[in-house]
This record gives structure tokens, C-alpha cells and sequence, in this order.
């Protein structure tokens, strides 16, 4: 396995540190890979083909990968909206996301297949979730070939949005739409406030097509957004077991720290310099 970053650690969830330089700093922490973040900054889909191009050079001279992409985009404007205008607008900025991966060289772009509620935001509308089943179905299929055109595959992620909360309706879900361009982006973290992540691994197997880990420590059958970690051990998950899963399955792929809560704030360079450790010591347990 290889060791990545998420941009938004070393960069800010507001593109505040210019991508090659965050690119940069991740190599020298001793990263693989840095996971860039669309939406933001210089990667929005107003990006000439030209900055995306001078990008992937310039990553390429550094000697760091892209494998994946990631976007915040989808907790404002969903692939499940029952607001046609909205759900239309989610499919048309998926549509660029999907571009500007390949004109980086990314194979993967994480994306929220949809939310039936965004805990964090009561303005947002309650979709039902068999209405979210039909809708994100429905968007998804209308773009499995636009990825498939670009060879980029669209990994849908576990997230807090009670929307495909179990490992089985996860697998269920993928499965439906059939496709080799649709798998899962996995978060351990996230299902640590409901579930074993292990366990999760052993059902979703070769569906997973990347994975995110943080920190997070459960607490009385639940948890809160502060109850994410600044560091993978300080957490509530087995590493051992959830590595051993890993492997089980033939998983190989890049570990994508996502750590998004800093005392400092984000960009946080001396987090990921401690994130580029604690991955080092998970691949090799």
C-alpha cells in the first residue's frame, strides 16, 4: 500500500496554499500521493485545460502521484436533489470533475452518490431515502459514461448523511448500476460511529477503490463531528484488524489520510508531517 494526503490538510478546504506547492510539501513529508480537492482554489470547473495541464507537470517533476480526486461540492448541491435544478447542476459539475481528474492523470474521483440529511445543516431538505435510492441511481446513470469516457472511475463514499448506512446496502447500491466505473471509496473513519470497519471490508471486497482513513473515537453507540481525531491511534478503531481486512481482500492501493480537524486549522502542515509518520507505522503493521 501507498501513502497519501488529502489536499484539504495541507492546503485548506478554501484552496488557500497553491496546489503544486501543497504537492510539494506532501512529497517531502514523504507522500506518495497527494489527493487533490475540486471545488476550491485553482481546481474549479472554470480551469482552463492549460492550468490543469501546467499542474500535472509540475507534479510530475516533483515526483508525486494524483490518483484521486475529492469534492465537498455535494453536501450544497446533491445527486438526489428532488430539486430538478439542483440535482441537474450536481450532474453537470460531475461531468467536470470527471474531466478535470483525466486532464490530471487521476483515475478516481470521490463522489457522494447523495444525502438524506446533512446533519450539520438543518436547512437543508430531508430526502426519503427510498427517493434518494431512485434519484442517485438515476444521476449515476447518466454519468457512468462520461467516466467511462475518460477512464475515470466514480467511487461513491460512506458518509455521515444517512444515506447507504450499511456495508450491505452499500454493496447492494454499487452493484445495481453495474458498472466498472462505479466502486466505493471506503472511509474507515466514518463508519467507525456505527459499525466495524473490518467488517465493512470483508462484504464491499474488489468494490473498494480507495480508502480513507482518520481518526475517530466512539463513544456511548454514537459520536459527534468532535470526535474526530488529529491522529489515527488516538481513535476507537482496531488498525490492526481493519489492515489485516485490507489485505484479506487484495487491496493494495494508496491509504488517504483525511485529517480534517486540527487545533491550528487547516492548512496544517505539522498534522500531515505526523500523518505521513502514523501511515508509515499502519502499512507496516
Amino acid at each position: 500500500m501507498k501513502k497519501c494526503i488529502s489536499y484539504w490538510t495541507l492546503g485548506g478546504f478554501e484552496g488557500e496554499v497553491p496546489v503544486v506547492e501543497a504537492a510539494q510539501a506532501a512529497h517531502d513529508l514523504g507522500f506518495d500521493a497527494i489527493e487533490l480537492c475540486y471545488g476550491a482554489g485553482e481546481l474549479v470547473p472554470e480551469a482552463t485545460p492549460e492550468t490543469l495541464a501546467e499542474i500535472r507537470r509540475a507534479c510530475e517533476a516533483i515526483g508525486i502521484a494524483l490518483p484521486s480526486l475529492c469534492s465537498g461540492n455535494y453536501w450544497s448541491v446533491s445527486l438526489c436533489s428532488e430539486d430538478e435544478t439542483e440535482r441537474q447542476a450536481a450532474i453537470e459539475f460531475t461531468k467536470a470533475y470527471i474531466a478535470c481528474a483525466a486532464a490530471l492523470g487521476a483515475d478516481t474521483v470521490l463522489v457522494l452518490p447523495g444525502t438524506v440529511e446533512v446533519p450539520w445543516n438543518p436547512e437543508r431538505p430531508i430526502v426519503p431515502a427510498k427517493r434518494a435510492w431512485e434519484l442517485a441511481q438515476q444521476s449515476l446513470t447518466e454519468l457512468i459514461p462520461v467516466a467511462e469516457s475518460h477512464g475515470v472511475v466514480m467511487a461513491l463514499e460512506n458518509v455521515w448523511s444517512k444515506f447507504l448506512t450499511g456495508p450491505f446496502e452499500f454493496a447492494a447500491f454499487v452493484d445495481a448500476l453495474s458498472s466498472p466505473w462505479v466502486k466505493c471509496y471506503f472511509d474507515v473513519g466514518n463508519v467507525a460511529i456505527n459499525g466495524y470497519p473490518e467488517h465493512w471490508i470483508e462484504i464491499l471486497e474488489d468494490r473498494i477503490a480507495r480508502v480513507h482513513v482518520k481518526g475517530f473515537k466512539g463513544r456511548d453507540g454514537g459520536g459527534t463531528m468532535a470526535d474526530f481525531t488529529e491522529s489515527h491511534f488516538d481513535s476507537s478503531i482496531n488498525w490492526t484488524a481493519v489492515l489485516a481486512a485490507l489485505r484479506a481482500i487484495g487491496y493494495d492501493s494508496y491509504l488517504t489520510a483525511e485529517l480534517i480537524v486540527s487545533v491550528n486549522g487547516l492548512p496544517d502542515k505539522a498534522l500531515a508531517e505526523k500523518a505521513a509518520k502514523e501511515l508509515t507505522e499502519l502499512i507496516t503493521m
